[in-house]
């Protein structure tokens, strides 16, 4: 997975201040639009922006853009960074920006049909909606049902691959569903940790009675292996001993 610009405007107006790379270049480079970038140039967009350094961040080499002023076909590319962070992990649904909410229902649809094993939790958790939203596309009862288009959430961006692949394996395993797993562990209540203490309290005295039954019984077998006529015969050569001296 690429490592994203960090601050794409921003970045976009260093390159232009500080470098001969066309539009074009600093467009791609910025995933911003041409016109957007030369907006920029002209003072219509991103006004009051200071200008941050690639360089600086570590995204763009000094070599990077001497190749690229040099070849205006060139389109540079970002450094492979140094030190690699750790993705938070998201909790709850996914935030669906203003101008994707309107492609919901039509991911809702396709994720119904393409993957009818995914539970509604995890349909919420991939495209940001409501349980309502996906009982009414699923039933066809949406105000918009007619003109519903199914489209792959990862093409409209609502939610990655590796996401909606992860949720499908979920959704595969069966046993401990999402919502299972989402809930950690549980604490018991008074009356269950009161039984689980009574319970392992039994077995503990069933197994200490059970050693000293066990010791008892090799305690008597022990003394059942005494040969009676060796002890009496033991205790007469003593006794003449004793009658020697």
């Amino acid at each position: 997975m690429a490592t994203p610009l960090l601050m794409p405007k921003a970045t976009a107006v260093w390159l232009i201040d500080n470098t001969a790379l066309t539009f074009d270049q600093v467009a791609a480079f910025c995933s911003l639009h041409p016109l957007e970038v030369q907006g920029i140039a002209d003072g219509d967009v991103a006004g009051g922006i200071m200008g941050a350094s690639p360089l600086n961040n570590g995204q763009l080499t000094r070599e990077e853009i001497t190749k690229a002023e040099a070849d205006p076909a060139y389109r540079m590319k970002m450094s492979d960074p140094k030190v690699v962070v750790a993705q938070a992990k998201r909790k709850g649904p996914r935030y669906t920006p203003i101008s994707r909410r309107n492609e919901r229902p039509g991911a809702i649809k396709w994720l119904v049909r393409s993957h009818p094993e995914l539970k509604d939790a995890q349909i919420m958790r991939l495209v940001g909606t409501t349980k309502t939203t996906i009982e009414a596309v699923r039933e066809g009862s949406h105000w918009n049902a007619a003109n519903l288009t199914a489209m792959d959430p990862v093409t409209l961006g609502l939610c990655s691959q590796i996401d909606l692949d992860m949720e499908v394996k979920k959704a595969a395993r069966g046993g401990n569903t999402p919502d299972e797993a989402d809930q950690g562990t549980m604490l018991l209540s008074a009356e269950e940790a009161l039984s689980s203490a009574a319970r392992n309290m039994a077995e503990k005295d069933a197994a200490l009675s059970g050693e000293t039954d066990t010791e008892g019984q090799d305690a008597k077998e022990g003394r059942d292996d005494f040969d009676a006529d060796s002890v009496f015969a033991k205790l007469t050569s003593l006794k003449n001993d004793d009658d020697d001296e």
